[in-house]
């Protein structure tokens, strides 16, 4: 029988174990911190070894084969003695889709690929597909395979879970945008970062689709070199040569295989430039997989975007909380500061990743009146914006950035937790820190 280690027991840890078992193979799971509750519930439940705190060495280079966690980055001193004992390492999205024949549309990229996977699973879904949205977001890919396998998955799949594919195929890969992000991880070389997102495309044949956005810089440069054998099919805001959707009279065009449609912007959820990337790139995915028209209008018009993702939480005595805990990079919390109308009391600050903050400083000038900075790692955000705005005041915890921010604003303003950083500081994960900003919220 052979031996699988799984390094980390979060939600993908656990559905590897689950998918491994399944598959015949024996299974020990070894995290180096303490595992959630919920989740050693769980091992335990279903009599999996396993072990917190620590790695056992011994018991880990044992291994035929390591599955890894996206969190535990190659530096990690179990990862260097597992790659020279030579072990065969994967992601479990590449375990995963070992076990299945069923068609994958994989998104990747640093913004907006939260929003349009689960655009694009609810577009699938409203064309009567049976599909599955897992990866990044929701659930874990593995589990699903082995305990509620679907004829389609939606994956969002991060750069740390292409790192270790080997032959992980999606019939449709999408690419939302590439900005610099996690670069902490990849030794500040944006080269790197940039590989690592085109690994989606690079088991892809001629028979499989490769969407990319013909506005995104990094992406364009990059294009040519990557030897991509799939159909490409771009995207862009304003039409190109070359593009299959654009908007014009205020409506998303499709061109595809000499088929025309328009989706009406008014009639949809979604708005804002940057969600028009999203929904293009959900309605394309649609239309390849031969969702009609009208089932792609009525997604868009009944689509409810993720938790923590621009979500409106409360009105408060005409004071806007919206929750975008997810933006852990600049460029999140660009499009948030852009998609805003009114003063905004800006929260800020985390786990800095290499940050340069330099693009939001035109718009936080124009749009911010103050600053919330939350956490210990804020001199960058002093440095960058104390001639930008009135005031920045420090803060320790979501508590006190909440009443801090609520103190500050004047009716009529927003608070915007936007954070541009990771949340391990003060926060198990960027839902965490969602979470008690809401419930902050509901305590004024």
């Amino acid at each position: 029988m052979k031996k699988v280690v799984i390094l980390g027991a979060k939600e993908s840890g656990l559905g590897a174990a689950i998918l491994a078992r399944k598959e015949g193979y024996s299974v020990f799971v070894s995290d180096f911190g303490l595992i959630p509750d919920k989740y050693k519930a769980l091992l335990i439940e279903r009599k999996f070894e396993f072990e917190e705190e620590g790695h056992s060495i011994e018991k880990v280079l044992s291994a035929d084969l390591v599955i890894k966690s996206p969190g535990i980055p190659e530096k990690a001193p179990v990862m260097k003695k597992v790659r020279e004992a030579g072990i065969q390492v994967v992601s479990e999205i590449e375990f995963a889709s070992w076990f299945t024949d069923s068609k994958i549309i994989a998104i990747t990229g640093s913004n907006g690929k939260t929003t349009t996977t689960l655009l694009t699973h609810h577009v699938l879904s409203k064309g009567g597909l049976d599909v599955g949205c897992a990866g990044n977001v929701g659930d874990s890919f593995a589990w699903m395979v082995a305990e509620d396998p679907h004829d389609f998955y939606v994956l969002e799949v991060s750069s740390f879970q292409l790192d270790d594919i080997q032959k992980f195929k999606p019939h449709v890969a999408v690419l939302t945008n590439i900005t610099p992000d996690h670069l902490d991880r990849y030794e500040y070389q944006l080269e790197r970062y940039v590989d690592s997102k085109f690994r989606i495309t690079e088991n892809q044949g001629p028979n499989d689709h490769f969407l990319y956005c013909m506005d995104d810089e990094i992406t364009q440069q990059h294009l040519s070199g990557k030897g991509i054998k799939s159909h490409l099919l771009g995207f862009s805001y304003d039409k190109k040569p070359g593009s299959v959707a654009w908007v014009e009279n205020n409506a998303i065009q499709l061109e595809m295989n000499l088929d025309q449609s328009a989706f009406s912007i008014d009639a949809m959820t979604l708005q804002g430039r940057h969600n028009m990337y999203n929904s293009m790139a959900a309605a394309v995915v649609g239309r390849l997989m031969d969702v009609r028209k009208d089932q792609i209008r009525d997604a868009f018009s009944d689509f409810r975007n993720a938790e923590h993702r621009l979500e409106k939480v409360a009105m408060v005595r005409g004071v806007e909380f919206i929750n975008d805990s997810k933006a852990t990079n600049v460029n999140s919390t660009w499009y948030a500061l852009e998609s805003i109308n009114k003063p905004v009391v800006w929260i800020a600050g985390g786990v800095d990743k290499g940050n340069d903050y330099s693009i939001l400083q035109p718009l936080v000038e124009k749009k911010v009146k103050c600053i919330v900075a939350l956490g210990s790692d804020v001199l960058k955000i002093h440095q960058a914006f104390s001639r930008k705005v009135s005031m920045i005041v420090n803060t320790m915890s979501m508590e006190e950035a909440v009443k801090m921010s609520y103190h500050l604003a004047d009716k009529g303003d927003c608070v915007l937790l936007s954070p541009a950083c990771a949340s391990f500081d003060l926060f198990e994960d960027y839902q965490d820190r969602g979470r008690q900003f809401k419930q902050n919220v509901q305590n004024l």
